[in-house]
């Protein structure tokens, strides 16, 4: 007997039913997180349009995507471009172990990336976090310092050990990203080193490491005097 194939014309939601989500097309996924196209512009072609319009950007990611972005596609409106960046982000997250009832301890640089990696590595701007630690260095929170590009004069020590001295943390890791890619420290990433290792050492929350991220890479800063 031979057994023809299913209807090509078989919507998203009843293939992810049917095989699940891995069988879907990226254009498809974006199809259903969409929900609907636009006046006179079908769902179909609109993820076709976001997808196209994620690769013709100078990264090529659609996970960088912004709304901004996105409200220049014909046809999306703010809802549904708040909707994708939101699955987007969600996304980010689950793959990062946020919210997970399990405690992460925190053992070397390759378990910051880990965790913060998924978070960080496909921003296009930097974002530079706090990882809060109890003494056992299981992790008790992440704190968002600052976002931009990143500058000593303007990380002041009370915004990283401020939330370290509430949380009762006993010890405290820096991380940050490059969009570029390249993971390799700056001078002034040095700089932020040196200048909240010695704000830990008066409080007595010590700066452990200073993780950065770049793509798939990452490379840290060993704090003077750890």
């Amino acid at each position: 007997m031979v057994h023809l194939p299913q209807d090509s014309r078989e919507r998203p939601r009843e293939r992810l039913q049917r095989l699940g989500p891995r069988a879907l097309s990226l254009t498809e996924l974006v199809a259903l997180v969409l929900g609907s196209g636009g006046p006179g512009i079908p769902v179909e072609r609109l993820s076709q349009d976001v997808v196209r319009s994620a690769v013709d950007r100078e990264d090529g990611a659609l996970p960088r995507i912004t709304v901004d972005t996105l409200l220049s596609i014909p046809g999306l409106g703010l809802a549904s471009a708040c909707r994708l960046v939101a699955a987007l982000e969600l996304g980010r997250r689950v793959a990062a172990g946020a919210g997970s009832p399990t405690r992460t301890r925190i053992r070397g640089p390759a378990d910051v990336y880990r965790r913060m990696g998924p978070q960080l590595r496909e921003l296009p701007q930097e974002e530079f976090h706090a990882l809060l630690l109890n003494a056992q260095h299981v992790l008790i929170r992440e704190v968002l310092i600052t976002r931009g590009i990143l500058d000593a004069s303007l990380i002041h020590p009370r915004e990283v050990f401020r939330p370290a001295v509430a949380s009762g943390a006993a010890a405290v890791i820096l991380v940050h990203n490059h969009p570029s890619g390249d993971p390799t420290p700056s001078a002034e990433d040095r700089a932020v080193t040196r200048q909240l290792a010695e704000a830990g050492r008066t409080l007595g929350i010590p700066v452990l490491d200073h993780v950065i991220v770049g793509g798939r890479r990452w490379s840290h800063i060993d704090p003077p005097g750890k």
